[in-house]
C-alpha cells in the first residue's frame, strides 16, 4: 500500500466574523454555505467534514471564540483539496471572504496528514493550528504554501497515528 493511500490530508481553518450570522450583511455568505458544502461533499477526493450534531454544517460551533467559525475537513490528497478550494465554485466564495470575515494576523489555516480512516477531533485541529503558529510550518502542521507530503511527514519521524 502506498503512503498516499495510507494517509489523508486534514484541513482546519477559522474565520472571524465581521457581523453575526443573522445580520443581513451576512445573508449572501449564509446562502452559500449549503451549496458550497454540497459541492465539497461531491468533489472527488472528499472524505469527511465537521458537522454539528443535528445540523447540516458546523457554522453554529464556536470552539475558537464566539465570533469565530470553523471549517474542518479531510481529503484523500492535497491535490483534491487544492482543486476544490481553487478550481471549483468555492473560489468565488473565497474571493468575497473580506466582505464577511476579518483578516487574521496569525495563521488561520493548518494542514496535516492523518492515517486513512482517522477522523481528527476539533481539539486535535486546534493543537495543530497552535503548533503552526508557535513554530511555523513543519511536517506536523503546514499550509498550502509550505506543504509537506505524507512521505515527508512519515520520514520526519512522526508516529503514524500522530502525523
Amino acid at each position: 500500500m502506498s503512503t498516499r493511500t495510507r494517509y489523508h490530508l486534514a484541513q482546519f481553518n477559522l474565520a472571524t466574523l465581521r457581523f453575526p450570522l443573522g445580520d443581513p450583511r451576512m445573508a449572501d455568505f449564509v446562502a452559500l454555505v449549503e451549496p458550497v458544502n454540497a459541492l465539497a461533499d461531491g468533489t472527488p477526493g472528499f472524505v469527511w467534514r465537521l458537522v454539528e450534531e443535528g445540523e447540516a454544517d458546523a457554522t453554529g460551533m464556536r470552539p475558537a471564540g464566539e465570533d469565530v467559525i470553523v471549517n474542518f475537513s479531510v481529503w484523500e490528497s492535497a491535490e483534491a483539496l487544492w482543486d476544490f478550494v481553487y478550481r471549483s465554485g468555492h473560489l468565488e466564495t473565497m474571493r468575497r471572504r473580506r466582505e464577511w470575515f476579518q483578516r487574521h494576523a496569525d495563521a488561520h489555516l493548518v494542514l496535516w496528514w492523518v492515517p486513512a480512516g482517522h477522523v481528527p477531533s476539533v481539539g486535535e485541529a486546534l493543537e495543530r493550528l497552535a503548533l503552526l503558529r508557535a513554530n511555523g510550518p513543519s511536517p506536523r502542521a503546514f499550509t498550502f504554501t509550505s506543504s509537506y507530503t505524507a512521505e515527508e511527514a512519515a520520514g520526519a519521524g512522526a508516529e503514524p497515528a500522530a502525523l
